[in-house]
């Protein structure tokens, strides 16, 4: 067994990362799935916002607070947010209560609804930059795909999608397998990932 897996009570071999929960059923579940329709990857790209320079663990204990403050990510919704609502997120004690972040999360949704316009989907273009199979597991903390998207975006005015973030979108997001080779979970993903690219 390498240092890049741990084996849990249940006697399967995971991510070191994923040894407690709620990480151990985000990692088995959701964290290297492909992740599709729109409203679905705004909520992932703001989470990941939210997340910089805190713990993982601390945005899944407060994600449903954050869907329930931000109208289920829904990107229509949340570009309509004026600064009222920002003054009520800055009062609701079940979310990260940080002021650029949260201005971030609504200007990034009037610029994903335009790149919805333009682009057609927040899937069709952000899956447009998945780097290939080859992806070596955990070998970095961004790409040159990455750095690109990060680019693309701040070009197009979003704010929190530094290249680093925007990997952590890949890993989460299904773009990237970065499960370690002997994690048990591996394989499921390397065949949803499959599945997904065949039915596009």
């Amino acid at each position: 067994m390498n240092a890049d897996v741990i084996v849990g009570d249940d006697g399967r071999a995971r991510c070191t990362w994923a040894s407690v929960e709620p990480e151990t059923t985000y990692h088995d579940t959701e964290w290297g799935f492909p992740l599709t329709g729109d409203n679905a990857l705004f909520e992932r790209v703001c989470l990941e916002g939210f997340q910089s320079g805190l713990s993982w663990r601390t945005i899944l204990n407060k994600r449903e607070n954050f869907r329930a403050a931000f109208d289920g990510f829904d990107v229509e919704k949340v570009a309509a947010f004026t600064e009222r609502d920002v003054e009520r997120l800055l009062g609701d004690a079940g979310i990260i209560r940080h002021r650029g972040k949260i201005e971030a999360a609504i200007n990034n949704a009037r610029c994903a609804t335009e790149l919805i316009e333009n682009e057609g989907s927040l899937e069709s273009f952000f899956w447009g930059y998945a780097p290939a199979a080859e992806h070596v597991p955990g070998s970095m903390t961004l790409s040159d795909e990455s750095t690109r998207l990060s680019k693309d975006l701040k070009k197009r005015g979003w704010k929190f999608v530094g290249p680093t973030t925007m990997f952590a979108l890949m890993q989460a997001s299904g773009m990237v397998n970065d499960h370690a080779h002997e994690c048990v979970i591996r394989p499921k993903v390397t065949a949803a990932i499959e599945e997904y690219l065949t039915s596009r």
